[in-house]
């Protein structure tokens, strides 16, 4: 064990005996050293020194509050250094996972939108054709009217279960009639 480190488990005993000086000569301490750990963290995120500070009070407040689980057969440094970097953590996972990327400069050589490559109205009436009975009056229905299915039921009279395998058996039939119009 370093001279630090020896310091600080000898102000971290001293304050959970009583001593208020021990533990915050301690705490001033921890604070520079977890300051160091964290901006390093906190680079490879890009996140700002406001960020850093914020991640160092809240792991200097749950040093305070989970101190009495710090062992001391072990090392005071990496006890707080994995508390600063949990509390890192939490913050990134409060933000989500957010990154900016500036395109304007991206703009003449990003591809253009693709064309549409859907269906025309005569197209898809001419697909649609294809279904017979209930499977086209639910499909349409559905799929073209926006419909949804209880009210296509009450319609047609069916039950919802009745429609649902109606609208799925005519997507089915729709999927393999799109493919050889497609060809």
């Amino acid at each position: 064990m370093n001279e630090r480190e020896g310091d600080w488990a000898a102000w971290l005993a001293a304050a959970e005996a009583g001593d208020a000086s021990s533990y915050r000569r301690l705490l001033e301490e921890l604070a520079g050293f977890l300051r160091g750990v964290l901006r390093r963290r906190a680079s490879a995120y890009r996140l700002g020194s406001d960020d850093v500070e914020d991640a160092l009070q809240e792991a200097l407040l749950a040093i305070h509050l989970k101190r009495g689980t710090w062992d001391p057969a072990q090392p005071v440094g990496p006890w707080a250094a994995t508390i600063a970097r949990n509390k890192l953590i939490d913050s990134l996972r409060r933000r989500g996972r957010r990154v900016d990327v500036p395109i304007d400069e991206l703009a003449e050589v990003l591809p253009a939108p693709a064309e549409d490559d859907g269906l025309t109205p005569r197209e898809t009436e001419k697909l649609i054709g294809v279904l017979k009975g209930r499977q086209h009056d639910v499909v349409k229905a559905i799929s073209l009217d926006g419909d949804d299915i209880r009210s296509t039921a009450a319609r047609y009279g069916m039950s919802e279960g009745a429609v649902r395998v109606a609208l799925h058996r005519g997507l089915s039939a729709l999927s393999a009639a799109y493919r050889s119009f497609r060809e």
